[in-house]
Order: structure tokens, then sequence, then C-alpha cells
């Protein structure tokens, strides 16, 4: 059953079937607590070893999404540290299912804290615009909402797979104003646009933001209307590779989703690219707001640097 469970969560993150950066590393340890559950071991060496090929796999998922290898990294560090003091494996078992316990917890606690610091920078009577679907801005919007402010929310439907729709029908559900238009539409209601607020797939150590595909075109937008431009992110989708000059690697996917089979099919000399991921310039970006509080882009290598000196992080 670990097996499967493992194998089963690699193909529902790969296939998008549980998508969004928080859930996908909540999905990925939340895995891994399965494999502790299972009793498919005999001995520490043998329990180790399997939750350490468990995490690499988990981590091949999906390349851009950041917080797929910090959230696996955390319990695998753990893991290590766990490994070296020996003790007996039911001591191990439990040990590990309470750090797979205390990062879920921790990603949920995150979310909610961003909502709260987020919802602060959203003001009465503004147009609001998001891109794609995120757990931590659409917690800065239902806070600001919930605290009473009244403002207009503008979503991007989100090609090619309209996860914008995801976030219209969750604002509108929590009794937001939600308008939905085309991700081609976004220049065209910026010019009524306050403020922008989107989530991040990863974030570079000199402030760029790694977001669904399009994000980057409507930071330029924001920028060219004066837009305050605002990125919601919990800490552990800041990139460490880039503190050593590793560039994000952008996700390819399907053909598939951009355009059907048969089209596909007919038109055999046409080349279909479909990158998930753009680059936002840290100049296009006023504000990083993160569980550990709100950052200029300039600043996050503070961050950066204070939480990969924490054991965990390596």
């Amino acid at each position: 059953m670990a097996r499967d469970t493992i194998d089963s969560t690699f193909d529902e993150i790969r296939s998008m079937r549980v998508r969004g950066a928080g859930r996908i590393a909540r999905a990925a340890v939340s895995a891994m607590k399965s494999y502790c559950e299972s009793g498919r071991f005999s001995s520490n060496r043998e329990f180790y070893e399997g939750l350490f090929a468990a995490g690499e796999k988990l981590k091949e998922a999906r390349p851009t999404a950041v917080s797929l290898p910090n959230a696996v990294n955390y319990v695998l560090a753990s893991a290590r540290r766990r490994q070296s003091k020996g003790g007996t494996l039911k001591g191990s078992v439990a040990a590990m299912r309470e750090v797979c316990d205390a990062f879920v917890a921790s990603s949920l606690r995150a979310t909610e804290t961003i909502g709260e610091y987020g919802s602060k920078r959203i003001q009465d009577g503004d147009v609001v615009m998001t891109h794609c679907n995120s757990e931590a801005v659409t917690a800065v919007l239902s806070a600001a909402h919930a605290a009473g402010k009244k403002f207009e929310v503008i979503a991007t439907e989100t090609r090619p797979r309209f996860q914008g729709r995801i976030t219209a029908s969750v604002l509108a559900n929590r009794g937001l104003d939600v308008t939905l238009i085309p991700d081609s539409a976004a220049r065209v209601y910026m010019r009524k646009v306050d403020t922008v607020v989107v989530g991040a797939d990863a974030i570079a150590a000199n402030g760029a933001v790694i977001n669904k595909i399009g994000t980057s075109q409507v930071a330029l937008a924001a920028h060219e209307t004066r837009a305050r431009f605002y990125v919601a992110a919990e800490a552990y989708k800041l990139s460490p590779m880039t503190m050593t000059g590793e560039l994000v690697e952008i996700e390819q996917r399907s053909p598939l989703e951009v355009a059907p089979r048969a089209w596909l099919e007919a038109n055999s000399a046409v080349k279909v690219k479909n990158p998930a991921f753009d680059v936002t310039p840290p100049e296009y970006v006023d504000l990083i707001i993160t569980e550990r509080g709100i950052f200029p882009p300039q600043g996050i290598i503070l961050l950066m640097k204070d939480l990969y000196d924490e054991p965990w992080s390596v």
C-alpha cells in the first residue's frame, strides 16, 4: 500500500490532479507519512532506505514548483538526523510521522498568516486582479473581505488549464465580487486595476518570481499602469539553488493541453510549445508577502539566508 501511495501521489502531482504549490507540498509529505504507517519494513535501515527512495521519487513529479523538493527535503533532513542517532524502529517511525504532521500543520498556518498580513494591503474601493489559483492569494482576498473591506476582484482564466476559474468560483462562493476575463484581456482591464495579487511556484534569490505562465504579462501591464503588484507565497517557495547561481527549470507540458489530438495530427508540421511557468523580474514586483513578514523583492535574499541556515533546509 505504501508503494501504491507514493506512486499514486507522484501521478496525481505530475498530471496536475493535485495542483497549487502548497497543496503539492502537503500531498508529497502526506504520502511520506503513509509510507511510515505502512509497516513494510523490518529494520531501521530498511525503513530509512525506503523513505529516502520515496522522497527522491516524489521530488521528480514537477520540476518547477520548488515547494515540492523543499517539503520533501524537510522530511529527509530530519530523517538523516534521526537515523544518525540510532534508536528503535518504532521510535523512528513515530518520529517521522510527527515530522510529516508538523510540516502539514505549518503549511496550513502559513497560508492563514499570509492572508492576515496581505489583507492589510487591500483597501476599500480597490479593484484587484489575480492570475491562476493560489491558496495564499485566496486567503489574502478572503481575509480582506471578512474584515469588511469592499473591493472588486478580476480573475484571469489562466489558459490552458483554466485555474483562474477555480479562483473565481472559490471567491464568489465566499461572497466576493468577482469577474472572470480571458488572459488576453488583462491589459484592457488593467486600466481600472489598483492592485494585482498573485501566488508563486518559486522565488529566486534576486526576488524574481516564477509563477503560472502569463504572470509576467500581467506584471508588465501592471507596471505600465502603475498598479501595485504583490506576490503572496509561503517561505518554503524560496528556491535555495538560486543562491548559488542555479536557474529554476521551467516545465514544458504536453501539447494536448493546448490543442486537441485531432488538430495536432492534422497539423503535424506545426510546433506546439506549452511552458507551464514564466519569470516575472523583480523590478515589476512591489512586495512579497510571506508568513515571516512582507519584503521588497530586493530584501528576499535576507529571508532566504535566514531560512536556509536552518538544518531542515539542506
